[in-house]
């Protein structure tokens, strides 16, 4: 799938639950809890996102040309919001994350149930993925 139809799916999936507040961040924490569990040997001070409140380490890596990220979060709410995250962006060639239209947010209502300081941190992750993505990219290009 492309980013756009994950983007869909997750829409779809958030529609399900009918604007209920509660149910939405249940679900998001259910999503947290089925991300894969990221090596302990990761989780260093170098892959913290700056910016989020609570905790959250993110690490990537390129395998033929798409990026794939590993993340986790000391926080339930957090681990769900990076994992739609890592749904939407693994897979993907480092150009898809880097012109990415994330619309998703908007779509479900996200503002509805995380407060401003997610909110921020749910930008900082955005933002620390396009960064990996960028120099990803600029990798690519040197070698080649």
């Amino acid at each position: 799938m492309n980013i756009e139809e994950t983007q869909d799916a997750i829409t779809e999936e958030f529609s399900l639950l009918d604007g209920d507040r509660e149910m939405a961040v249940f679900y998001l924490m259910e999503l947290g809890q089925k991300l894969p569990e990221m090596p302990e040997a990761d989780k260093t001070e170098e892959n913290v996102v700056k910016g989020c409140q609570s905790k959250v380490w993110l690490s990537g890596q390129t395998e033929d040309g798409k990026v794939y990220f590993t993340a986790d979060s000391n926080t339930a709410i957090t681990k769900g919001l990076v994992s739609l995250l890592v749904r939407i962006f693994n897979g993907q060639t480092p150009d898809a994350i880097l012109h990415a239209d994330l619309t998703f947010m908007n779509r479900i209502g996200m503002e509805r149930f995380i407060g401003t300081q997610r909110s921020n941190g749910f930008g900082a992750m955005i933002k620390q993925m396009k960064l990996y993505a960028l120099a990803f990219k600029t990798k690519m290009q040197v070698k080649s």
